[in-house]
């Protein structure tokens, strides 16, 4: 019910992340793991409720923060603003960081991972892949672009998140961090449909918008630039080979729906971490095994999140009458019983744990 986080970054932002202009949802596992490395940025906006819908058929859920005795279900944040904390928390411990071409793999052995940087050439023990490239093994393109943009609305509702599926794709609208009465946009629809919607003039898409979304916040008023990505599953089946681990958007690029995408990397990184935590004491012995370990102990939740993140903007676009109400029911009985509820949002709150 949440944006994923794993779109691609705006070209004219890529290099310079103070001007990326997205937002991501990060859920309530993944605030209690920045938190206590001292990397949660100053300014967010929680979510409490999660309110998903379906456009034209009956049936609707509502996740609530008090099901689960917890002070909020999520929280959104700047792009720029959590990766300026966590740049902040890296030079803080003394990592070193290196710029300047991308670093390539060139081979393994005995001795670790030889890497090439342009001229440079370095040896380490494990390399993590974190690039959000490189994951060919499963892919399927959906048909979908997502239109990224901010709306005010006229009859706010602060804690509150919207996931509506419509037959073109979801369409979600999360509290903004830095302004009470805005929403950021999450519009996935066909790519014609994606690129018509980018040209419109304000007024002409805050109509549109206002119409796809429904009178619940109101009137819809969105001034702000607007950017078009498009959406893919992209997976690496083996999250490990060798002495490499890939995690984050280097494992799987999901689709937005759910708002998965980071919160499953950060996953991915604490259990890497804790997995080698031993080992970085005495680092001469071979990792593989732990790596080995790592990775069985991710399967899971990747899969499951994954799944999840692949059937809902499939099945609730079918375009069949019977799918879409079967669709509606579902969420009526969520919504009436919550242990129908609990395993998804659950799972939506801080993902499969071992």
């Amino acid at each position: 019910a949440l944006l994923a986080g794993s779109a691609p970054t705006p070209a004219a932002s890529a290099a310079v992340p103070a001007a990326d202009p997205r937002v991501l949802a990060m859920n309530h596992g993944s605030r209690v793991l920045l938190e206590s490395l001292q990397a949660w940025p100053e300014r967010s906006a929680d979510i409490r409720n999660i309110h998903v819908s379906q456009r034209g058929r009956l049936g609707r859920a509502v996740i609530q923060n008090t099901d689960f005795g917890v002070p909020q279900l999520g929280s959104v944040v700047a792009y720029s603003g959590l990766h300026a904390k966590l740049d902040e928390r890296v030079a803080a411990c003394g990592v070193t960081v290196l710029s300047g071409p991308a670093a390539v793999i060139e081979r393994q052995d005995a001795d670790g991972v030889h890497i090439t940087q342009g001229d440079h050439s370095l040896l380490c023990r494990v390399a993590v892949q974190s690039d959000g490239a490189g994951a060919t093994d499963v892919r399927r393109d959906y048909g979908q672009h997502a239109v990224l943009t901010t709306a005010h609305a006229t009859l706010p509702r602060r804690g509150w998140a919207w996931e509506r599926f419509t037959s073109e794709g979801p369409l979600a609208l999360l509290p903004h961090p830095q302004t009470p009465d805005a929403y950021s946009v999450v519009w996935c629809s066909a790519p014609e449909r994606a690129r018509e919607l980018a040209a419109l003039d304000n007024a002409a898409f805050s109509s549109a918008l206002s119409a796809a979304f429904g009178d619940r916040l109101g009137r819809l008023s969105s001034q702000a630039p607007r950017h078009v990505f498009p959406l893919a599953l992209a997976a690496r089946r083996a999250q490990v080979q060798g002495r490499v681990a890939a995690i984050g958007n280097a494992a799987q690029t999901l689709h937005p729906v759910a708002g998965q995408g980071l919160n499953l990397g950060l996953r991915d990184a604490a259990r890497l971490a804790q997995t080698l935590a031993g080992w970085l004491a005495r680092p001469e012995f071979s990792p593989t095994s732990l790596l080995t370990e790592f990775a069985q102990a991710r399967y899971v939740d990747r899969a499951i999140t994954a799944g999840l993140t692949d059937l809902m903007p499939r099945v609730f676009a079918t375009g069949l009458a019977p799918v879409e109400h079967a669709c509606g029911l579902a969420l009526l009985g969520m919504d009436l019983a919550s242990p129908l509820r609990a395993p998804l949002a659950q799972h939506l709150l801080q993902g499969f744990r071992t």
